[in-house]
């Protein structure tokens, strides 16, 4: 487990930040402010495999992105400004919640078709691997923003959903065949839309679909941030040593509806009470507590600081400009 105590007070604020962020955006949705797919409940798996990347890394996430980009430090304001449709955001406003891309965090793209991100990963880790490779023949000259940096890995987002795509199994043969730097994270957090896991899935887990490729896989506590933390850096360090892929499968709960606004009325209420008992900030708060790490002074300042970051990048949000209508083009392409 993560020892530090800095470390672990870091990324429990984290997690409260990105908390914070999603219940505001859930409260504002269906009155004039675009609905938006949260992953409340799902902050350890965010804030415990970003942190255990580099900034010469690259992500690919889903539709339930707020958690990685805020994990790997993102802006706010700017990520709440794009999902209000303003020129202030990551993309311009035009991404909305479900398409961001952020260059400068080496987060290459958002992809709200499901698996979507799982069929582009394979890519861009070949790109990584690549440039380690020509970079011990002559040495290497960025060309751009998301320009791939030697030693370099991909970290691919998705949930038990998109695992039930044909196009995940392509991935994981593309990432074993061509032996490329890519850890493989899977959210599995019991939902796929609007339907049960155990409705399309036979099994419990998607790390025993991969046996068969041999893959290394890991199935962990993904309400756990230290367990997250530990797991993801062992990972992410072996695929540095030997290049090869991994899988990381996190078992989390989706707390929140498929799409804010959600009423929840298809989901057991005595599951969902059992979950919310394991949520991954309370079991967080608590051991730290029980080490003496924090106490009921420090946690207070950490929610008050992390409202008054929220209330700031809203107001920020609130007040940034549309994008002009000769915007209305560019930046697409055709």
């Amino acid at each position: 487990m993560t020892t530090d105590p800095t470390t672990r007070l870091s990324m429990l604020e984290a997690m409260l930040l990105i908390r914070a962020h999603e219940r505001t955006l859930a409260s504002l949705a269906g009155n004039g402010v675009p609905g938006t797919c949260t992953a409340v409940g799902q902050e350890a798996a965010a804030v415990g495999v970003v942190r255990a990347l580099q900034p010469r890394d690259r992500i690919l996430t889903n539709h339930r992105s707020a958690g990685h980009l805020l994990a790997r430090g993102a802006d706010p304001g700017r990520l709440m400004a794009e999902v209000l449709g303003r020129a202030s955001g990551y993309c311009k406003g035009k991404s909305g919640s479900l398409h961001v891309s952020a260059v400068e965090l080496g987060v290459v793209l958002t992809s709200t078709i499901v698996g979507g991100e799982l069929s582009l990963a394979p890519g861009v880790a070949l790109a990584q691997k690549m440039a380690g490779i020509a970079a011990d023949a002559a040495p290497m000259e960025g060309t751009g923003p998301l320009a791939v940096e030697p030693g370099g890995i991909t970290a691919v987002f998705f949930g038990d959903g998109a695992a039930c795509e044909g196009i995940f199994h392509e991935s994981v043969n593309l990432a074993v065949t061509w032996a490329l730097p890519l850890l493989f994270v899977c959210e599995n957090n019991q939902w796929q839309a609007f339907v049960a896991r155990h409705e399309t899935m036979p099994g419990e887990h998607v790390a025993d679909w991969v046996a068969g490729h041999g893959i290394e896989a890991r199935i962990v506590d993904g309400n756990d941030v230290e367990a997250v933390h530990e797991a993801a850096s062992e990972m992410v360090a072996a695929i540095r040593a030997d290049g090869r892929p991994r899988l990381l499968e996190l078992t989390t709960y989706r707390q929140c509806g498929h799409y804010e606004p959600d009423d929840q009325a298809y989901i057991d209420a005595d599951e969902l009470a059992h979950w919310l008992q394991r949520d991954p900030i309370d079991i967080a708060t608590q051991r730290l507590i029980a080490a003496g790490v924090v106490g009921p002074g420090e946690l207070l300042h950490l929610h008050q600081r992390v409202d008054a970051t929220v209330a700031a990048a809203l107001s920020f949000a609130q007040d940034a400009p549309w994008p002009d209508a000769s915007e209305l083009s560019t930046d697409v392409y055709a």
